[in-house]
């Protein structure tokens, strides 16, 4: 593969031939247009040519129709005639078959390997957009991290922040005069927000072995760049979750990849299907998280690509850092689609040959109005382009291939399996174990130093004697109600009753004051 993806090419009626030029991949793009115009066609297409290039790439597959990347398309499909006949007249004279390296993932671990992170690493912003908290609550869950940072108890997995909001709870009032009030309500709250997370399968994101981020920009042997295709489906039914996941996923590689510049192509690609998802409700300092990601994650030789509907789905501030753009039809039934349509067409660099809101409006399934960046980074004009046929399969593969890939994957013994290390639920239940048993010990010792000699002397004897049985009858003989007898009942009961009271209230409150 040459210096740039070729998209699509000219013929009657059309522009000139349309490429993606490599060195300016990772100034992101954009892939636009209504439901059934081919918008996934066209994801599958750049996708191809960023592994040709030698480029990895992450996707999302929400349909899944992008899995069919792991196999060659096939000269018996149905549509093999047309992806010929428009090869032919485009000009894509190096048009073949053939399959690209992948690996599936999926937050579920179902349909790929299991894709995991950390609660630490997640952190309280985005973990408080999953669960939608208040900010009040989302303060709670900052002294949940500070506490946990503070205290060597590391956050893997829910069952560890769990614990730590009931020992906040326990010792709220110490914590209120460090970290201010700490009310049992909104604890409850988060801990209600955590259950229904855990109820909807989020609790599968957290754990270990954590995702490494140099897994997801590997090449094969070949040197061609890895597909990473993350199993969506299911996952749209999570919304909120996708959203957070993606956004902690750019997050880490903005922290973790050095500055490279502009280099000659991208270190990684990633295309996010439905990115409406990643700002629908979403508060603002979350998209000016994602701005900002998008904004300076190029100088890590990382590009972002949306793929949505209608370019009004993604914030102004945003669609400005996009200067590639794919755009399939759009469609005006209403005045608000009309208004989109126009503004979509005043976005790009005005071609004199044709009308760019007409042409939006009317191309066909395959075709799409194009820009691309072109020397020192300036749009291209606006061209209307015939996307070329894709190499790989045209739909989803069946699940026997699937589970073939995964089994044959170097990612299975790395991730398949989940290790549960000790971390804080572990620390707090034996710092509980811990207090309890010194609280039932100290108690023991105050109860007998509490007594006379004679009622320590018949605790000693009823310790070693208990119940007598009669060897002449086989049956219980019951002791005399002597008033040592009496008086001791009394004791061992209050005993208990103390003793148990004592432990409940030590068990969490008095965890720290022991270590």
């Amino acid at each position: 593969m040459g210096k740039e993806i070729f998209l699509g090419g000219a013929g009657e009626g059309y522009g000139t031939p349309q490429g993606l030029t490599l060195k300016y991949a990772n100034r992101h793009g954009l892939i636009a247009g209504a439901t059934g115009t081919g918008k996934t066609v066209t994801l599958q297409i750049l996708a191809e040519g960023f592994s040709q290039a030698g480029v990895p790439v992450f996707l999302s597959d929400v349909k899944g129709d992008l899995s069919g990347l792991a196999l060659a398309g096939s000269e018996t499909h149905k549509l093999h005639q047309a992806f010929t006949e428009r090869a032919e007249r485009i000009g894509f004279t190096d048009f073949s078959y053939a399959a690209c390296p992948v690996t599936f993932w999926d937050l579920f671990g179902e349909q790929g390997h299991p894709v995991r992170t950390t609660v630490t690493e997640m952190g309280p912003l985005l973990l408080s957009r999953l669960m939608e908290l208040s900010e009040a609550q989302e303060g709670i869950l900052n002294i949940a991290f500070r506490v946990a940072d503070e205290e060597g108890m590391p956050l893997l997995d829910l069952k560890d922040l769990q614990a730590l909001l009931v020992w906040i709870g326990e010792n709220r009032a110490q914590l209120s005069l460090r970290y201010g009030n700490v009310s049992t309500a909104s604890i409850g709250a988060i801990q209600r927000r955590l259950l229904v997370l855990e109820n909807q399968g989020g609790t599968n994101l957290f754990g270990e072995p954590a995702l490494d981020l140099a897994d997801l920009m590997r090449t094969d042997e070949n040197g061609q760049g890895m597909v990473n295709i993350l199993a969506s489906d299911k996952l749209m039914g999570a919304p909120r979750l996708y959203a957070t996941f993606l956004l902690w996923l750019l997050s880490e590689l903005f922290e973790e990849l050095p500055e490279v510049g502009d280099p000659e192509k991208p270190k990684l690609v990633f295309f996010f299907d439905e990115a409406h998802l990643l700002f629908d409700d979403a508060p603002k300092v979350l998209v000016d998280k994602v701005e900002q990601v998008a904004r300076l994650i190029r100088s890590k030789g990382v590009g972002v690509y949306f793929i949505t509907q209608n370019p009004a789905d993604i914030p102004e501030d945003i669609l400005g850092q996009l200067g590639n753009r794919v755009q399939h039809a759009l469609r005006a039934f209403t005045a608000r689609d009309r208004k989109n349509l126009r503004m979509a067409a005043e976005t790009y660099r005005e071609n004199p040959a044709f009308d760019t809101e007409a042409a939006i409006r009317e191309v066909g399934v395959g075709e799409a109005v194009t820009s691309m960046l072109q020397k020192k980074g300036v749009p291209g004009i606006v061209e209307r382009t015939l996307i070329r046929p894709p190499g790989s399969q045209l739909g989803p593969i069946s699940e026997p291939e699937r589970q073939r890939i995964l089994q044959a994957s170097p990612m299975a013994a790395k991730y398949d399996t989940p290790v549960d290390r000790k971390s804080a639920f572990e620390i707090l239940q034996a710092r509980a174990e811990a207090a309890a048993k010194e609280a039932e010990a100290a108690e023991a010792e105050e109860i007998i130093e509490q007594q006379t000699p004679m009622e320590r002397e018949y605790s000693s004897a009823r310790r070693y004697s208990g119940s007598r049985v009669g060897r002449s009858t086989s049956r219980v003989v019951r002791k005399k109600d002597t008033f040592a007898t009496a008086m001791s009942e009394a004791v061992i009961k209050e005993l208990k009753g103390t003793t148990g009271r004592r432990i409940v209230r030590g068990i969490l409150g008095g965890l720290f004051r022991n270590r």
